[in-house]
């Protein structure tokens, strides 16, 4: 069997699940690794010392994917600087851009994004950008050299789910990225659908964060992922647009 794996920056991933930044603590870390198998974390450089003598990096294993985001970035010049931080840090090449002007929807600035891609591209990082989901954007980013578009299924920690799934599918289907779903992914069974529709994989933070009980939840987006992974490999089933099939054929049933 083939074994189904994806790349970003050269480096090959198995697992689909990304951990996102915000609501850390040392068991949902431990949870995303060890319960859901989370290849790539992120983390939001201006926070990684969250108190006096604790810092994020201590909680992160040495063999997971580290993904500084620019959180907090309000143009790309920002962004770009942010980015360049991280890397001197030693965090690595690997950064999400997140700009944001909106302070209340928390909303991707489309165009100071594709600015900021191109720049940090051209500096050798590998740039995931998050982004509203829009064909022309995606393009751009595209030919700005990103590595993937994380669009957004809905507002940052909001849980309400693929609220965004038309325009999330037209990236899935004309842009020739990997296509990882961020931000309001609430329930694994959503999870589940984008990945049936053909995402890369999914980011999800406060589905797990905010769980009762959060290792079993981050199980449970493992098992949807995967499971959604493999209906999109295996092909779904058509949908009819009015009347009805038989799955066992009737003619003659009733007959001597």
């Amino acid at each position: 069997m083939t074994k189904d794996t994806f790349m970003l920056g050269g480096r090959e991933f198995s697992s689909r699940f990304i951990l996102g930044s915000g609501k850390y603590s040392l068991e949902l870390i431990r949870a995303a690794v060890e319960n859901a198998g989370a290849q790539i974390i992120t983390l939001a450089v201006r926070r990684t010392n969250t108190r006096k003598n604790e810092n994020i990096l201590d909680y992160i294993p040495e063999n997971v994917t580290l993904l500084p985001n620019t959180s907090g970035a309000r143009d790309a010049k920002e962004a770009v600087r942010i980015a360049r931080m991280a890397r001197e840090l030693g965090c690595g090449n690997f950064v999400k851009v997140e700009i944001m002007k909106d302070s209340k929807y928390l909303l991707p600035d489309n165009a100071e994004t594709v600015k900021a891609t191109e720049q940090l591209a051209k500096e050798g990082f590998v740039v995931l950008p998050y982004m509203y989901p829009d064909l022309y954007t995606g393009r751009d980013l595209m030919n700005a050299g990103a590595a993937a578009v994380m669009p957004l299924a809905a507002p940052i920690g909001s849980n309400k789910g693929l609220a965004t799934r038309e325009f999330i599918q037209i990236l899935i289907d004309e842009i020739d990225l990997p296509v990882i779903v961020d931000a309001g992914i609430g329930r694994p069974s959503q999870a589940c659908e984008a990945m049936e529709m053909g995402a890369a994989a999914i980011m999800a933070n406060t589905a797990i964060a905010t769980a009762g009980d959060v290792p079993a939840m981050a199980g449970a987006f493992k098992n949807a992922i995967e499971a959604g992974r493999a209906a999109y490999l295996a092909g779904l089933g058509r949908v009819l647009e009015r009347g009805a099939s038989a799955s066992d054929p009737l003619t003659g049933f009733l007959r001597d």
